[in-house]
C-alpha cells in the first residue's frame, strides 16, 4: 500500500536543486518506510533506476565496488549485473541499507564527482561506530530524516480531514464540546495505531487491535535484535524498554543507572548515544537557561527520553502481557485508561514536535524553600523568544509550573500553552489548546 509521505517532497526539492552536487541519505529507524519512499521516488521521477539492497546483495554486486576508482568499468559491471540501462542525468542509483556496506557509502564522494547519475542512500544505525569505522564519511551527502508517519500523513492515509484541523487552528475559536470530543477520539486512534507504515496498513485493512499490536511487537523485536548486534549484553535494549517506566515516575530526568544498574559512566554514555543514533527514541534536553538560546544551554547530563512512535509506546507499556488485549485499546480509544497514564500524551506531543524538525527541550528548576521542583514539559524557539508547553492528559487542572515559568521568564516568552483534551480557550495568560492542534503550534 502506498502512502503519501512528506519526505517525498523533500526528495523532489533535492532532485531539483542539489542532486548534481550531493547524494541524499534517507535516515531513520527501521520500518519507518525509507525503502518504500526511495523506490517510489525512483520509479516516478527517473527514466531508470538501480536498487542495491545491501541486506541481500549478491557477491557479484559487492565486487563491483572494487572498481570504484574506474567509474566506466563500475557502471558497466553494475548494468550487466542488474540488467538495467543507466541514462546520463536521468537515472538514480539507490544504496538501500547502506550501513551494512560502508564501502559503498565511502564511494559516494567519487560517484557524485563523476556526475553522470544521481544517488540516494537509505540507512538506519548509520552513525554507529562500527558502521563508520575505517571509512571517510562523504561531505557530498545531504540527510533527510524520515520519522514514523505524523498525524497529517496518518489522516491522509486513513481518510481523516487534517485540513479541517488547520481551519480550526486558524479560527482560534472553540469548536464546541461534541466536535472536540470527536476530534480527540480520532486522535486516540492515531495514538493506538501509531505511525509505523505496517501498523497503519493493517488498520486500514480492518485488522483488529490485537493483530495491529502483534505487528508493533514484531517491530520492537526487530529493534531489540539490532540493539544486541551493537551491544550483546542487552543493555541498550534495557535502556529502550525503560522509557515508559521512567516517564511514569515523573522524575526530573532519565536515569541510566535505574535501567541498567551502576556502570562505567563513559560506557553508559556510549550506549545511550548508540540508542539515540538508532532513531528509535527522541531525546529531550533540559535547557538550563531559557533566557538564552535553547541549543546553547542544553544540559547533556539532564534529559528525558521518549519513543519516536507513540503506537510503539502503547505496546511497550504493556509488553509484559502476551498480546495487548483489544479491551485495553478500547479503554484508550474511549479515554478510560487510568489518569496516571498522562505520560502517554506527553510522548505524543514529543513525537509531534520532533516531526516538525525541531529538537526537544524542557526546563526544570527548584521551588524555593522546598525539595520539590517546577517543570515545563516542552520549549520551542519562536523567533528570538520561546513558546512553552505544559501537558495535561485530561482537564486543564492545576498548572502551577507553567504559571510560575511565565512570571519568571515573562520577557522571554512569546506564547505559553496548556495542552489538554479540552477545547480551545484562554486562562489568564495561557492559551488552552487540544492535542490535535499541536502540529500547527510546532510549525
Amino acid at each position: 500500500m502506498y502512502f503519501e509521505r512528506k519526505a517525498y517532497q523533500k526528495l523532489l526539492e533535492w532532485k531539483k536543486n542539489y542532486s548534481s552536487e550531493y547524494a541524499v541519505m534517507l535516515e531513520g529507524a527501521r520500518r519507518v518506510g525509507k525503502s518504500t519512499i526511495a523506490e517510489n521516488f525512483a520509479k516516478n521521477e527517473y527514466k531508470s533506476h538501480i536498487l542495491i539492497d545491501f541486506s541481500k546483495s549478491s557477491a557479484n554486486i559487492l565486487e563491483c565496488f572494487d572498481d570504484i576508482g574506474n567509474p566506466d568499468v563500475f557502471f558497466l559491471r553494475l548494468q550487466a549485473e542488474t540488467g538495467t540501462t543507466l541514462y546520463e542525468h536521468e537515472s538514480l542509483i539507490i544504496f538501500d541499507e547502506v550501513q551494512l556496506f560502508p564501502k559503498a557509502r565511502q564511494a559516494i564522494k567519487h560517484l557524485v564527482a563523476d556526475g553522470r547519475y544521481s544517488y540516494l542512500e537509505t540507512g538506519s544505525l548509520i552513525s554507529i561506530r562500527k558502521n563508520v569505522k575505517d571509512i571517510l564519511i562523504p561531505s557530498e551527502e545531504m540527510k533527510i530524516q524520515v520519522f514514523p508517519m505524523d498525524y497529517e500523513e496518518f489522516c491522509d492515509a486513513t481518510g481523516g480531514n487534517f485540513e479541517l484541523l488547520r481551519q480550526i487552528f486558524g479560527s482560534k475559536r472553540a469548536i464546541g464540546q461534541a466536535t472536540n470530543r470527536k476530534l480527540m477520539r480520532d486522535l486516540r486512534v492515531y495514538m493506538a495505531v501509531g505511525g509505523m507504515p505496517q501498523a497503519v496498513e493493517a488498520y486500514i485493512n480492518g485488522k483488529n487491535f490485537s493483530e495491529i499490536d502483534m505487528i508493533k511487537r514484531q517491530i520492537i523485536s526487530l529493534y531489540e535484535e539490532d540493539f544486541k548486534k551493537i551491544d550483546p549484553s542487552g543493555r541498550i535494549s534495557a535502556l529502550y524498554h525503560a522509557v515508559p517506566a521512567q516517564l511514569a515516575k515523573d522524575a526530573r530526568k532519565y536515569r541510566i543507572t535505574t535501567a541498567i544498574g551502576k556502570r562505567n559512566n563513559t560506557k553508559a554514555d556510549e550506549l545511550l548515544y548508540e540508542l539515540i543514533d538508532s532513531k528509535t527514541i527522541l531525546p529531550c534536553y533540559n535547557s538550563t537557561n531559557p533566557r538564552a538560546s535553547l541549543a546553547d544551554t542544553k544540559d547533556f547530563n539532564s534529559y528525558k527520553l521518549y519513543l519516536s512512535d507513540t503506537g510503539l509506546f502503547v505496546t511497550l507499556m504493556f509488553i509484559d502481557r502476551p498480546v495487548t488485549e483489544n479491551k485495553l485499546y478500547a479503554k484508550l480509544l474511549s479515554d478510560k485508561l487510568p489518569a496516571n497514564l498522562g505520560y502517554l500524551y506527553e510522548n505524543l506531543v514529543a513525537q509531534m514536535i520532533a516531526a516538525s524538525g525541531r529538537e526537544l527541550y524542557y526546563h526544570t528548576w527548584e521551588k524555593s524553600g522546598s525539595t520539590h521542583y517546577y517543570e515545563v514539559d516542552f520549549l520551542i524557539s519562536d523567533g528570538s523568544k520561546i513558546d512553552a508547553f505544559e501537558i495535561k492528559s485530561s482537564g486543564s487542572g492545576k498548572h502551577e509550573s507553567i504559571s510560575e515559568f511565565c512570571r519568571k521568564f515573562s520577557q522571554n516568552i512569546s506564547k505559553a500553552y496548556l495542552i489538554s483534551q479540552k477545547d480551545v480557550g484562554n486562562e489568564e495568560n495561557l492559551l488552552l489548546k487540544p492535542f490535535y492542534l499541536v502540529p500547527f503550534l510546532a510549525e
